[in-house]
C-alpha cells in the first residue's frame, strides 16, 4: 500500500512541476544544420518551420510551408509542421471505451476529435531536453508531460520527439510515448506540408508520387473511417505506380485526404516517394507506422505564409505516417493502445536526393 501511495505522491509532484514549467517555459526557434542541409524547429507544438536543401542547380530552397512568426503558429488552424497527439487524426464522436470504462474526449471538429483536441500536442510548449546544433550528428530532443485527463484521455504520459540530421540529406524523426499508470490510446505523428519544389513555387499537382499501399480506409461523411479496408485498384487513390499528384485529383471532392494501409510487414516500411522535375528534388519516406495520411492541402486558402507568399489549395502535400484513424473504435485496425510501463515508438526517415535529368 505504501508503495502505491508513494507512486501517487510522485505523480502529483511531477504534475505540479510540469504545469509550472510549462507556464514559465520560453518559446524559441532552434536550428540543426549539416552543411547546406538545415532544419528549424520551434518548441511551440514541436513544429518543423523550415527545411532547407539544394536543388539540382545547387540553389538552396525551403521545402515546407509555414509562417514567419510564432504568433502566426499560435493562431494556425492548419497544423503547419506540428507534432500531433495524444492521438493524431480523428476519433469518431470524440469517445471510446477501454477496459470497460467509457471516455468522453474534447471535441474540436463538430462532434469528433481531431489531432488530440483543442489543446493537442500541437498547441503546447515543449521542453528542450537536448540540443546539438552542429557537428556530425546534429539533433534536438523535445519532451512533454501529458497529464491524466488531458483532453479527456486516461493516464499520465511522457512524450518525446527527436529531430536529427543524418548523412546524406536525411532527416530522422523519432516519437516516443510512455504510458505511466493507465492504458491509453497513443498515435503520435506530425504534419509538415511538403512542397519539394519550394514552399513558394505554387501547387504540387505536377509532382510525381508513389505510395506503397494497395488499400485505404474509406470514410463516412464526417471523415471517420467506416471500418472497411478497401483496395485502391481501379480508383483515383492508386499510387502503387508513380503518378502526378494532379492526374486524377478532379475525381475526388476537394482533393486527397485519406489513410493508406501500408503493404510492408517490415519494421521500417517504405511509405512513399515524391519527385519534383523542375527542382530535381526527390523525397523518400520510410516509417514504422502501419498507415500514412495523404492530404493535398485542400483547405489551405489565401493563407499568408513565409515571406508574405500566399498559399492556396494543393500548394503542398502531407504524408503523415500514423496508426489508423479512429483505431480505438475499430477492433480490426492495428491497436494504438499502450499499457502502463510500455513505450510506443514511431520512427520516420526522410531521405532527400537529386535527379539531374
Amino acid at each position: 500500500m505504501s508503495s502505491k501511495i508513494n507512486l501517487l505522491i510522485c505523480l502529483f509532484i511531477l504534475h505540479l512541476c510540469a504545469a509550472a514549467s510549462v507556464r514559465g517555459r520560453k518559446i524559441g526557434i532552434y536550428e540543426i544544420k549539416k552543411g547546406d542541409f538545415s532544419v528549424k524547429i520551434t518548441n511551440y507544438g514541436a513544429s518543423i518551420i523550415s527545411v532547407f536543401l539544394p536543388d539540382k542547380h545547387g540553389k538552396i530552397g525551403d521545402v515546407v510551408l509555414g509562417y514567419d512568426t510564432i504568433k502566426e503558429y499560435k493562431n494556425d488552424t492548419s497544423y503547419f509542421g506540428a507534432a500531433l497527439g495524444r492521438v493524431a487524426n480523428r476519433i469518431g464522436g470524440a469517445q471510446f471505451t477501454l477496459n470497460g470504462t467509457h471516455y468522453k474526449l474534447v471535441a474540436n471538429e463538430g462532434v469528433n476529435m481531431l489531432h488530440g483536441g483543442l489543446k493537442g500536442f500541437s498547441k503546447v510548449v515543449w521542453k528542450v531536453s537536448k540540443y546539438v546544433r552542429h557537428g556530425p550528428s546534429p539533433y534536438i530532443t523535445l519532451t512533454y508531460y501529458s497529464a491524466d485527463g488531458e483532453e479527456g484521455f486516461p493516464g499520465d504520459v511522457l512524450v518525446s520527439v527527436t529531430y536529427a540530421l543524418k548523412d546524406p540529406y536525411k532527416l530522422s524523426v523519432v516519437f516516443k510515448a510512455r504510458a505511466l499508470n493507465k492504458a491509453t490510446p497513443i498515435n503520435l505523428s506530425h504534419h509538415p506540408y511538403w512542397n519539394i519544389g519550394g514552399h513558394n513555387t505554387g501547387d504540387v499537382l505536377s509532382q510525381v508520387l508513389q505510395i506503397y499501399a494497395s488499400h485505404i480506409t474509406p470514410l463516412d461523411n464526417q471523415h471517420i473511417p467506416t471500418g472497411e479496408i478497401s483496395p485502391v485498384k481501379n480508383t483515383p487513390y492508386d499510387f502503387l505506380k508513380p503518378h502526378k499528384v494532379g492526374s486524377r485529383i478532379n475525381k475526388i471532392q476537394n482533393g486527397y485526404d485519406i489513410n493508406y494501409a501500408l503493404d510492408s510487414s517490415k519494421k521500417m516500411k517504405p511509405v512513399a516517394i515524391v519527385y519534383d522535375k523542375k527542382s530535381g528534388r526527390v523525397m523518400d519516406i520510410k516509417a514504422t507506422a502501419p498507415g500514412v495520411q495523404f492530404y493535398t492541402a485542400n483547405f489551405v486558402i489565401n493563407t499568408k505564409g513565409k515571406g508574405g507568399y500566399v498559399y492556396q489549395p494543393h500548394s503542398a502535400l502531407c504524408l503523415e505516417t500514423q496508426g489508423f484513424p479512429d483505431a480505438v473504435n475499430h477492433p480490426n485496425f492495428p491497436s494504438t493502445i499502450v499499457t502502463p510501463g510500455k513505450t510506443n515508438v514511431h520512427s520516420v526517415l526522410y531521405t532527400f536526393s537529386i535527379k539531374k535529368y
